[in-house]
C-alpha cells in the first residue's frame, strides 16, 4: 500500500513528538528479497547463510524464493514484466545483457566505487565480467567452467581406460561406444543443448554469435552437422538414449542424475555443480573432472573460465542499500562463506580463496584443482549472449535444428540452412 507524502510526514511528526516526551518508538524492520536457481545443496546452505544474516542484522527480514533452473527464467521473467521480482537476483552470464539492455538491472558502479560492496579483492577482470558496456550490473559469486565428470570407477569396472586431459570428441564417441556394448551410456543427455552444442565451435575458433551479436558467428557449419552427426551416430548405437526416452531420464535437479545410479559413465556440468552431484552420489564414488573434448586433433580447449552466476539488485528496488549490504557480506565474510563453501564456484575475493583453501573438503579441492589446472589452457570468456539469444535458442535452434535432427525427422545438413536464416532474422534486429 503507497502512503501518502502527507500522512508520511504526519507520521514523521508524530514519532518526533513521541521521543521527545520520552516515549519509545520501535523501528520497522526493513524486508528484502531474494531469488535463486539451484540444487537442495545450494537451496540449504543459501537458507542458512541467510537465517544467520537475520540473526546478525534483527533489523532486516528477508524474504526468498528459489526453484531449478529450469523454472527460474520462465518466473523472473513473468515478475518483472509484473513488476515484482525480487531486489536481489541471482544472474546468469547468458542472459546480462538481455536484461540490461530492458532496464531492468541497476547499475553496481557507485556502490563498488563507495565501497558499500567491497571488491578490493577481486580482480578487475572478474569485475569486468558482470559489465555491460560502462555499466557493472553483477557481482560474481565464483569462477566456474564446464566439465565432462567421468565415474573412474565405471572405467575400471568396464576395463576402459581414462583419456588423456586433452582428449578429443573421437575419443569421448569411442569411450561412449565402449560402454554401450556393456549397457551403460556413455552421457544420458545435454550433449546437444545450446553450451554443448557451442563447445565444438569454439574448439575450431568459432561462436554461436558473432561479435556485436547481429548475427550468428559460425562460419564453418560442417564442424555443427558433424557434431549433429556424431550424437546421431551414438543414438543409433545405443550409446546415449534417443529423444524419446528423455521424460523417463531426465529428473529435477542434480539428484536425478543417471550417473548417481550408475546408468551413465560421464556427466555434461558445471564445475560449481560437482559438489551437489558427489554429494547425491555418495562421498564413496570416485568421479574425476575432465575438460570438454576438443573438436579434432588441432582443436584447441573449448573451456573458459566464467563467473558461475551473479547477484543483481533489480530495478525499482526500494531497498538497495540493504540488497548492497548483503551482497558485500555474502562475498565477503567468513562466515557465510564457512556455510557456503564454495558451492557456487571457486570464490572470487583472493582472501576468501586463501582462507577456504586449507580447509576444504577432498570433493572441493578437486574443484579448485580443476579450476587451477584449466585457467593454463583456457581460451577468453566469449562475449556474453545478445539480446535476442534466448529467443534464438527457444524458437529457432531447439525447434527447428536440434529436435528435428535428433527426433530423426531430418539431417542436419538439411536443417542448418533454415537454422541460419531464422537466427540470423532474429540477431539482425540488434544493428537497428
Amino acid at each position: 500500500m503507497k502512503i501518502s507524502r502527507k500522512l508520511m510526514s504526519l507520521a514523521v511528526l508524530t514519532a518526533l513528538l513521541m521521543m521527545t516526551m520520552g516515549v519509545a518508538v520501535q523501528a520497522q524492520d526493513t524486508t528484502l528479497t531474494i531469488t535463486w536457481w539451484g540444487s537442495q545443496n545450494r537451496h540449504d546452505r543459501t537458507i542458512e547463510v541467510i537465517e544467520l544474516y537475520e540473526s546478525l542484522n534483527p533489523e532486516i527480514d528477508i524474504e526468498y524464493e528459489f526453484s531449478g533452473w529450469s523454472d527460474y527464467w520462465t518466473r523472473v521473467n513473468t515478475q518483472a514484466a509484473g513488476g515484482n521480482i525480487a531486489c536481489i537476483m541471482q544472474h546468469d552470464y547468458r542472459y546480462l545483457t538481455e536484461w540490461s539492455d530492458r532496464d531492468l538491472l541497476v547499475p553496481l558502479n557507485g556502490l563498488l566505487d563507495s565501497g558499500a560492496i567491497d571488491a578490493s579483492g577481486i580482480s578487475d577482470s572478474v569485475i569486468s565480467s558482470g559489465s555491460v558496456g560502462e555499466d557493472v550490473v553483477g557481482i560474481s559469486l565464483g569462477t566456474n567452467s564446464q566439465t565432462f565428470i567421468l565415474d573412474a570407477d565405471a572405467f575400471e569396472a568396464a576395463g576402459i581406460e581414462l583419456p588423456a586431459f586433452d582428449w578429443t570428441y573421437a575419443d569421448f564417441e569411442s569411450i561412449s561406444l565402449q560402454f554401450a556394448e556393456q549397457g551403460i551410456w556413455g552421457m544420458a543427455y545435454g550433449i546437444w543443448d545450446d553450451a554443448n552444442l557451442k563447445a565444438p565451435l569454439l574448439s575450431t575458433g568459432q561462436d554461436l554469435y558473432n561479435a556485436d551479436g547481429t548475427a550468428l558467428g559460425i562460419t564453418d557449419s560442417q564442424v555443427l552437422i558433424d557434431y549433429m552427426n556424431m550424437i546421431v551416430g551414438l543414438m543409433d548405437a545405443g550409446a546415449i538414449p534417443t529423444m524419446d526416452l528423455q521424460a523417463d531420464i531426465s529428473a529435477p535437479g542434480l539428484e536425478g542424475s543417471p550417473i548417481v545410479d550408475g546408468r551413465e559413465a560421464m556427466r555434461y556440468q558445471w564445475s560449481n555443480q560437482v559438489v551437489a552431484l558427489t554429494t547425491a552420489a555418495g562421498e564413496d564414488r570416485n568421479f574425476v573432472l575432465y575438460p570438454l573434448p576438443r573438436w579434432g586433433e588441432d582443436g584447441v580447449t573449448p573451456n573458459y573460465l566464467k563467473p558461475s552466476m551473479f547477484f543483481s539488485i533489480t530495478e525499482g528496488c526500494e531497498t538497495i542499500d540493504e540488497a548492497a549490504a548483503f551482497i558485500d557480506w555474502f562475498t565477503n565474510s567468513t562466515e557465510a562463506n564457512d556455510i557456503l563453501f564454495a558451492e557456487r564456484g571457486v570464490p572470487v575475493d583472493a582472501d576468501i580463496l586463501a582462507y577456504l583453501a586449507d580447509q576444504v573438503d577432498p570433493v572441493t579441492a578437486q574443484v579448485f584443482q580443476f579450476i587451477a589446472d584449466v585457467s593454463e589452457v583456457a581460451i577468453p570468456v566469449p562475449p556474453a549472449d545478445p539480446a535476442g539469444a534466448s529467443d534464438v535458442i527457444e524458437n529457432v535452434l531447439v525447434p527447428l535444428f536440434v529436435d528435428p535432427v535428433l527426433f530423426g525427422m531430418t539431417t542436419a545438413e538439411d536443417a542448418y540452412p533454415t537454422f541460419e536464416e531464422e537466427a540470423n532474422a532474429i540477431l539482425a534486429q540488434n544493428a537497428e
